[in-house]
């Protein structure tokens, strides 16, 4: 084999090398995840059906929908019981299923279900990273959607100059979701958008996944911090 053959041939060992090394980190990375603590229910008013972008929370609503997106890492039906509760109280929900657990895969979930549903109001949301992908694909579909719902999350996009409300609910023992960036980014919500901070909740309990690493003691149970914020999703939503 020539010097040159020599040199092709180790480069292309350190690169496969490191291929395989990057794509062992990512399969390890993701291979942790929260696994959910509750089940798929539903209630006497809500019907919950597979659907395949995910899940269908079916309640007595008609005329407004939200999707949302999961935060990073965290099992899609930790979030069950809460837009079980959401959908009681009259907003359709759709749960997105994001592969590996990331919005960053499938942040264009969304334009399959608005495609295959009809609802008057349209709306995004997620919890965490799921809300920083929900308001990047709200902002670049802005004339689909209404408004734009965050847990414990912020915009990736600037929300100004489109006609989107926005809803930011942040509880007040957090300690995962990352306060710098969350000021650093509070000019890309509306002028006018609806900011409450949420006595006594932390991050994880706005989805069923057990305690998150890093995060604060919450200070409410975690039904109260779900009926809380689902009382305050469906009122900004339908405009209580």
């Amino acid at each position: 084999m020539s010097r040159m053959g020599k040199r092709v041939r180790r480069t292309l060992i350190i690169f496969s090398s490191i291929v395989i090394a990057m794509a062992l980190a990512f399969f390890i990375y993701t291979g942790f995840y929260y696994k959910a603590t509750c089940n798929l229910e539903g209630s006497g008013s809500v019907k919950i059906s597979k659907i395949k972008e995910g899940y269908f929370f079916d309640g007595p609503g008609t005329e407004s929908a939200l999707v949302f997106y999961p935060g990073g890492k965290v099992e899609d039906i930790a979030y069950a019981e809460i837009l079980t509760m959401v959908a009681e109280e009259g907003v359709d929900c759709f749960l997105a299923h994001m592969p590996f657990n990331l919005a960053f895969f499938g942040y264009n979930k969304a334009q399959s279900i608005v495609d295959s549903y009809s609802y008057d109001n349209w709306y995004m949301g997620g919890h965490s990273l799921g809300g920083v992908f929900a308001s990047y694909y709200a902002a670049e579909n802005a004339s689909d959607f209404a408004g734009v719902v965050f847990l414990a999350s912020y915009s990736s996009k600037d929300l100004n100059g489109t006609d989107l409300r926005a809803l930011s609910i942040v509880g007040s023992e957090d300690g995962v979701l990352n306060r710098e960036a969350y000021e650093k980014a509070r000019g890309n919500f509306p002028k006018s958008f609806v900011e409450v901070n949420l006595e006594g909740a932390n991050h994880c309990q706005f989805g069923s996944y057990g305690f998150q690493k890093g995060d604060g003691e919450a200070l409410i149970t975690e039904k109260e911090q779900k009926e809380q914020t689902a009382r305050l999703i469906s009122d900004f939503i339908l405009g209580k």
